[in-house]
């Protein structure tokens, strides 16, 4: 199976590695569940049934004209699970935006079939500053990403991967291919739905899903991660959801996947051990 049709006709391209316990990986913005492919190999290899999706919009995934709010995401995320047979003693994983995907999940959905929960990078709970939320990401960061994209979609991505993996005038944390691969997997993403996506993980205050996390909860974050601040996401959902642990990976930046892999992956294996 590599593709799975949502409630609302939407077709999301699915795709599965190896044979046991599911783990499901959900992908970040603006790239596809390919970001996974080192981790879904160690996980098949370990002995789970690894699964992950484009998100809709992005990748190989459709791109319809509506559905890109944190409701939707979690309908998404539940169709998948139904129809790869998801259905118990599951773990979720979510990066960056698809932190917010486990969320609402947990909250909309009960967290039916969910046995722990991995938030990698994640904009849970909130991204936005706000006056109860110092911390957060000022709205003018986000209106000048915004602009950005709308100005020249191309051009804004080449710069965005830059603070994205922390490369700078005297780091390299990636090689240049894989800088070329985020880049050319952005552009596979519709310009509405990357839009609608990023105001999305922008905005919306998953505070309320927090109580929601009864299972063990994993929170890995880099604490130079310029993209989602550790302050007003990581370090403050290990702090609300009473049965999370919190790793912080320091000096490293937002694309941990990839800049920290082999250790990201060591990571889940040994949370996925402790079941």
């Amino acid at each position: 199976m590599n593709r799975v049709q949502t409630r609302d006709g939407t077709s999301l391209y699915v795709k599965t590695l190896g044979q046991g316990r599911p783990v499901v990986l959900i992908h970040g913005w603006p790239l596809s569940a390919d970001s996974w492919d080192p981790q879904m190999i160690a996980l098949a290899e370990a002995g789970y049934q690894a699964i992950a999706y484009d998100r809709r919009g992005f990748g190989r995934s459709d791109q319809p004209a509506t559905g890109y709010d944190y409701d939707t995401f979690a309908d998404d995320l539940a169709d998948v699970l139904e129809s790869t047979g998801a259905k118990q003693d599951v773990a979720l994983v979510g990066f960056s935006m698809g932190g917010g995907e486990i969320a609402r999940y947990m909250s909309r959905h009960n967290g039916a079939g969910v046995t722990q929960a991995v938030l990698v990078s994640s904009v849970v709970p909130y991204m936005l500053q706000t006056p109860d939320n110092p911390d957060g990401v000022p709205q003018a960061t986000f209106d000048e990403m915004t602009a950005g994209m709308r100005a020249d979609f191309r051009h804004f991505f080449t710069g965005f991967f830059k603070d994205f993996y922390g490369v700078g005038l005297v780091t390299q944390p990636v090689s240049d291919e894989q800088l070329h691969w985020a880049f050319m997997t952005s552009q596979m993403a519709g310009q509405y739905a990357t839009l609608q996506a990023a105001k999305a993980f922008a905005t919306t205050n998953f505070r309320p899903d927090l109580p929601h996390f009864t299972v063990p909860t994993l929170v890995i974050h880099g604490t130079a991660d310029k993209t989602v601040p550790i302050d007003a996401t990581g370090r403050a959902a290990a702090a609300a959801i009473s049965s999370a642990d919190l790793i912080e990976y320091d000096g490293e930046p937002h694309g941990l996947f990839a800049t920290q892999q082999d250790r990201l992956t060591q990571d889940l294996l040994d949370f996925l051990g402790r079941r």
